[in-house]
């Protein structure tokens, strides 16, 4: 090859990857070396990736964070002078006697001047005490520091017994432990005195944060005062609006707070502006906090100037209430209530029944008629109740419950009619005879009581008496006045005898439910209604003008969900009753009718209408005990006689003196008698005065103590005839038969003319 011929220059190498590249020796840098571990270290960690830009941002806003502390400090400092000022000067008690002086207030205006000056005088009556109680310590302390001191010098500590010597290093101890303390002490005072006024200062307006918010997880549900007060000032009224322009806050005398499946608050609105008139625009006020109007109630508090705001959850209301708590178990006291629905609270409500009477009402298939089953299961329970039931239309929905209802009719014709008329007119009766009953019990109760429901000689049991589609009966042509007669008269009445009346309609106007009625009923249900006639038809006069609204239900939407007046100690509840199904395969009815009859078999002393006359003590006879306590003696001194009654019977006559027994002897025309000096009764008179007493009977007529209950209005002459009604069974829808004129009336059990009358026996 030629020398002139360019030559190839090979080099040696070897294909490699990145593992097998070895870093070729820097020198090494500190400070690039901890950056590169650090950055080895937390490189591909999500942790740092989130705390890098944080720490950065807070970096970023460290001027401003420092500012905002400076200037908690400083308004957390003034807050503490302004409430110390306000406490030494009185400040709020004086507030109140301008605002009574200007009112014109003079008792007010007194009333504030008398609390400032006795908060003084318990002001300066406490300082006094913690004075004492300071110098006493002290005093205490100082002695017996002085008294070791003084040990101590004069004792070496040798020579002390083992307990004084520990008590000597206590002391020390102690003493050491404060000096350490002391030399620390300002700072930490000074500390603790920042951080508590930065604490005063921090930003507790509305809507800051877990301060005033509840912890709640649904945080699209959250409510507070800010919200309030933005949706309030968007609602288009004239004087609010303005109010809201100069700068106005408004006053929440009940914060906003978490309050079952809601929120709830109380707003002192400014002059002007009613609580009416935001209730007027409930739908306005619904939209402005993103709710449905359904979850937006906003109602006239104690005064017509305080709005009282109760704003449901999203969606809490759109479920049902459940199954029925005693479905399947458990029993009822009529006194205590049944279970009848939940609150807007989410809270089991149970319906007062004892010393109440309801009026239910709605558009059709709303509900109305389940409330009355419902109440009625609750009622059938309870083994002591007696339960009527009486349907104005062509229904077989309490058909399950016939077996516990003593008397049970249903049908559109006039009999069924004049049965329920009867119905209330012995009721009437009733309530008649249980007063008299209540005023010969010892201590004349004013009502019925458990103890007294209990004792089945007295036949104060509760007696419930349910009608439903009640406005047939008070519109039927020929009984329709003096049903209502009747029902007013029960309701006004018969509460505390524990007779109660349950009414239901689908027409509840002006015309169908007599106004005296919806005054004096005590606890009103609707569902939802068409207008504010029917709405205040059923739960009273203005109470649509005070926010308290059924027309706002939707039809079948709102099914089941009803607004009630009188459950509760509230102004209002909205209620998602419990439904207790009775549909087509489905009876979840007669199962609890099957424990209500065991429960009855269990408690077979409990009396029913028309099942065993009724025995009603008959009040004492003084004359005959007085017989009975001489016990055949010749004479006995009045002192051992009046001594004898009270042992007789104690709640009559322990409280006798011997004046009382005189007014006894001379209204019989027994004559005083003497004996050895002695005041003394002898057994021939009292034997004479009675025979006298029998002869006199005989003479006049006397069928007894006891008057004849009030005679009931004469029945119409063609209520006793056949008529083309429901007959279900023969026991149950059996015509009324009508007492002959001159006939005897016997009085079974309770009521009087409860034979033959429709009833069904348990």
């Amino acid at each position: 090859m030629p020398d002139s011929e360019l030559t190839r220059k090979v080099f040696d190498a070897e294909i490699v990857d990145d593992e097998t590249v070895t870093p070729q020796r820097k020198r090494w840098n500190p400070r690039s070396g901890v950056t590169a571990g650090i950055r080895a270290v937390f490189a591909g960690q999500d942790m740092f990736a989130r705390v890098r830009p944080v720490v950065s941002y807070r970096v970023r806003k460290a001027p401003r964070d420092l500012g905002r502390l400076a200037w908690f400090l400083v308004r957390g400092a003034g807050r503490w002078v302004s409430r110390g000022w306000r406490w030494a000067s009185y400040a709020d008690l004086r507030a109140d006697a301008r605002a009574a002086r200007v009112a014109g207030d003079p008792q007010a205006r007194r009333t504030a001047q008398d609390l400032i000056r006795s908060d003084a005088r318990a002001r300066w009556a406490k300082v006094g005490g913690a004075v004492r109680r300071v110098l006493v310590t002290a005093s205490v302390v100082t002695a017996l520091v002085v008294l070791l001191a003084l040990l101590d010098a004069l004792v070496g500590r040798e020579g002390m017994p083992g307990w004084l010597r520990g008590l000597y290093d206590l002391r020390d101890a102690v003493t050491d432990a404060a000096a350490v303390a002391w030399s620390w002490l300002p700072w930490l005072a000074t500390l603790g005195a920042l951080g508590a006024a930065v604490w005063e200062g921090r930003d507790r307006t509305p809507g800051a944060g877990w301060l005033t918010h509840p912890d709640r997880t649904d945080s699209d549900s959250w409510v507070d005062e800010r919200m309030i007060s933005k949706a309030l000032a968007h609602l288009g009224i004239a004087p609010l609006a303005a109010f809201f322009k100069n700068g106005g806050e408004l006053l929440y005398s009940v914060p906003a707070r978490k309050d079952g499946d809601g929120t709830h608050t109380q707003v002192r609105l400014p002059l002007g502006v009613t609580a009416e008139m935001v209730t007027d625009r409930r739908k306005v006020l619904a939209a402005n906090l993103g709710r449905a109007a359904l979850e937006t109630w906003p109602t006239t508090g104690e005064e017509d100037g305080v709005l009282d705001l109760w704003v449901a959850d999203k969606g809490t209301l759109s479920g049902g209430a459940g199954d029925w708590p005693l479905l399947h178990e458990g029993t009822v006291d009529l006194f205590d209530g049944v279970p009848f629905g939940l609150s807007q609270r989410g809270t089991v409500i149970n319906a007062p029944l004892i010393e109440t009477n309801w009026l239910a009402g709605g558009r059709p298939g709303q509900g109305k008629t389940n409330v009355l089953r419902v109440l009625l299961l609750g009622a059938a329970l309870d083994p002591t109740a007696e339960l009527w039931a009486y349907v104005m239309g062509e229904s077989p929905d309490f058909e399950p419950l016939a077996p516990r209802l003593s008397r049970y009719r249903v049908g559109m014709d006039d009999t069924v009619a004049a049965d329920a008329v009867q119905a209330l007119e012995d009721l009437l009766g009733e309530m008649e005879r249980r007063g008299k009953v209540l005023g010969e019990q010892p201590g004349r109760p004013p009502k019925v009581s458990r103890r007294l429901a209990d004792n089945p000689r007295l036949g104060l049991h509760p007696l419930v008496m349910a009608i439903d589609e009640c406005h047939e009966l008070f519109q039927h042509p020929r009984y329709g006045k003096q049903a209502q007669e009747l029902a007013v008269r029960l309701i006004k009445r018969g509460r505390k005898y524990g007779i109660i009346l349950l009414l239901a309609t689908q027409s509840p106007t002006k015309d169908s439910i007599p106004k005296e009625i919806t005054r004096n009923i005590s606890c009103g249900v609707a569902f939802a209604v068409a207008d504010h006639i029917a709405n205040d038809g059923l739960l009273g006069s203005g109470k649509y003008r005070a926010g308290i609204r059924a027309t706002e239900l939707r039809m079948k939407t709102d099914r089941g969900t009803c607004v009630a007046v009188g459950v509760t100690d509230n102004t209002f509840e909205l209620v998602r009753t419990f439904y207790v199904p009775f549909d087509d395969g489905n009876d979840m009815v007669t199962p609890v009718i099957h424990r209500a009859m065991a429960l009855r078999a269990q408690h077979p002393h409990t009396l029913t209408t028309g099942h065993t006359p009724l025995e009603i003590e008959a009040p004492p006879d003084p004359l005959a005990d007085i017989h009975h306590v001489l016990n055949q003696e010749t004479r006995v001194r009045t002192q051992t006689v009046l001594a004898r009654l009270a042992a007789l019977n104690p709640d009559v006559y322990e409280p006798w003196t011997a004046r009382h027994l005189r007014a006894v002897l001379d209204e019989h025309g027994i004559p005083p008698r003497k004996s050895d000096g002695h005041m003394v009764i002898r057994t021939d008179d009292i034997n004479t005065a009675i025979t006298h007493r029998e002869h006199a009977r005989d003479d006049t007529g006397n069928q007894g103590p006891f008057p004849a209950p009030s005679p009931h209005r004469t029945p119409c002459p063609d209520q006793h005839k056949q008529a083309p009604g429901t007959r279900h069974n023969h026991t149950r829808n059996t015509p009324t038969t009508r007492p002959e004129p001159g006939a005897t009336t016997r009085h079974p059990a309770s009521l009087p003319h409860d034979e033959g009358r429709g009833r069904h026996d348990d």
